[in-house]
């Protein structure tokens, strides 16, 4: 099946009218320390200007793990306030993955207000922003939206459905695509296996640890 898939994908005309072109800009910069841990330093930015959903959302919450790249994506509206959004940050990062020590954003308004920044003094999370009208500071949140919104854009042609009913799909199949720079998949590198899903399968000599022995090799 996977070969079908490759196959497939190869020669869709869907997906080749919504491929672009994300080629890094020019100069030297300086990429951001790699975190010790899983979970300890995340980043996260907002993709705005979508079409009004049904149930109000308006855009898209990014919030990406920048150890193994795993990243969820949360549908918002811009006016949803400090307080609506700090609940959603609880329920849908914190309460998976523990509070982070650090997050990198942009400065939009919603991460300066002063709600916010108490919000993580209380937590204890170190707010770092990127430089302004340089987002390429965090470019690993940035490639992510692009993915996303190439994501979106082809199940809107395929599929003409609201984007924010494509949205959990497109976030499991961020989640279990191979990124190079990793060698693996995001669910991969944080779980330390491959996520089972019909295309799930093993390659020969490839070692299964399940059980006990994931928890012995884990120590």
């Amino acid at each position: 099946m996977k070969r079908a898939v490759v196959e497939y994908v190869a020669v869709c005309d869907t997906c080749q009218r919504v491929k672009a072109e994300h080629q890094r800009l020019a100069g030297l910069l300086q990429p951001l320390k790699i975190p010790e841990w899983k979970w300890e330093k995340i980043s996260m930015d907002f993709i705005v200007g979508l079409p009004r959903t049904q149930k109000g959302y308006n855009s898209i919450w990014v919030v990406v793990h920048r150890l193994t790249m795993v990243a969820h994506f949360i549908p918002v509206n811009t006016t949803y306030s400090g307080a609506r959004l700090a609940e959603l940050y609880i329920s849908r990062i914190v309460c998976l993955h523990g509070v982070p020590k650090q997050i990198i954003s942009d400065r939009g308004s919603q991460f300066t207000s002063r709600f916010w920044e108490q919000l993580h003094d209380l937590l204890d999370s170190k707010l770092r922003f990127s430089i302004a009208y340089h987002p390429q500071t965090d470019g690993q949140t940035e490639r992510t939206n692009q993915i996303l919104e190439d994501m979106l854009r082809a199940c809107a042609i395929q599929y003409g459905t609201s984007w924010d009913k494509s949205l959990p799909y497109a976030e499991f199949s961020y989640n279990n695509s191979y990124q190079a720079s990793l060698k693996k998949s995001p669910f991969e590198a944080l779980y330390g296996r491959r996520c089972r899903t019909p295309l799930f399968w093993n390659q020969t000599g490839e070692k299964q640890v399940f059980g006990p022995d994931l928890i012995r090799d884990a120590e």
